[in-house]
């Protein structure tokens, strides 16, 4: 057990809860009947297609599966991300990819492929609604008339209290958010290493999760402490966003706002080249900006 846990401590990317709860056919089953109204009772009618290579941010993307003639594409988030419709387009043009691998597109024939459903399971702090939706669209520059690319995701908050129709329809769903509901009241108090396993021994107590805890008690509270420490540093990021944009409103400057929040980052250890990407400049610069704050 002990060379178990190093291995998996030494991986280089990290696992979520929600990935590793939902990757089991059953829950994965019923959390779609869930979300379509279906009702399927067979876990072989769903096809995974997870492509286990797409890594974003040091962590996996979540689930993808086939079932009948369509393709869905589900993704857990703790922090509001508007830019899901982005990475979603990357990852279906992945998917695609290897769905048409050996067949020929300069055919006579048309291909046919599984129309995409993307959806993503919200359980940060920040948004209170049930559930919305984002386009592609919206990252479009001086976009005029209707695009001619597009792509929805919606999102569906999962905190506990929220989608009450949703929890109903699954139980292992709602106890998920009952969890995290748990690790966030005692973390609130406590050092995030003893919130986590109080959390997961009253879970267990309390027949939340109880089995799936139970079979993989010390990888849920490593894979939770990493995710808790993640969704503390991205709204650390999110702050410094805000505070960079506020001084380039009295800056008046572009590159003086991306400065200082490249700066912000730096501060909060964020690589250079992640810097770079999200501000949307060269590496060079970045380090420039960085090296004379």
């Amino acid at each position: 057990m002990a060379q178990k846990e190093q291995a998996t401590a030494n991986r280089n990317y990290k696992d979520t809860v929600f990935r590793m709860l939902f990757s089991d056919r059953k829950n994965l089953l019923s959390l779609y009947n869930a979300v379509s109204g279906s009702h399927y009772d067979d876990p072989e009618k769903l096809k995974i297609v997870t492509l286990e290579n797409a890594i974003y941010m040091g962590m996996k993307n979540d689930l993808a599966f086939i079932i009948g003639t369509d393709l869905f594409l589900y993704e857990h988030q703790s922090t509001y991300n508007p830019n899901m419709p982005l990475r979603d387009l990357f990852y279906i043009s992945s998917e695609y990819q290897k769905l048409v691998d050996h067949k020929s597109l300069y055919s006579s024939t048309l291909l046919k492929i599984p129309a995409p459903q993307f959806i993503v399971f919200y359980n940060g702090t920040e948004k209170k609604k049930d559930h919305w939706l984002n386009h592609l669209s919206e990252s479009f520059e001086n976009l005029s008339g209707e695009p001619k690319l597009e792509l929805e995701v919606l999102t569906l908050n999962i905190n506990e209290g929220l989608n009450k129709e949703l929890m109903e329809q699954c139980k292992t769903l709602r106890e998920y958010a009952q969890y995290v509901n748990c690790v966030r009241k005692y973390a609130k108090e406590l050092d995030l290493n003893e919130a986590v396993k109080l959390a997961v021994d009253e879970c267990i107590r309390n027949d939340i999760l109880s089995e799936f805890l139970r079979a993989n008690k010390s990888e849920v509270i490593s894979m939770s402490i990493f995710e808790y420490d993640k969704e503390e540093e991205e709204r650390k990021l999110r702050k410094a966003e805000y505070e960079a944009g506020v001084a380039a409103g009295f800056n008046n400057g572009i590159d003086t706002a991306k400065k200082d929040a490249a700066i912000a980052f730096a501060e909060l250890h964020v690589p250079v080249e992640q810097i770079a990407s999200a501000l949307q400049v060269n590496v060079e610069i970045a380090k420039q900006w960085i090296g004379n704050k």
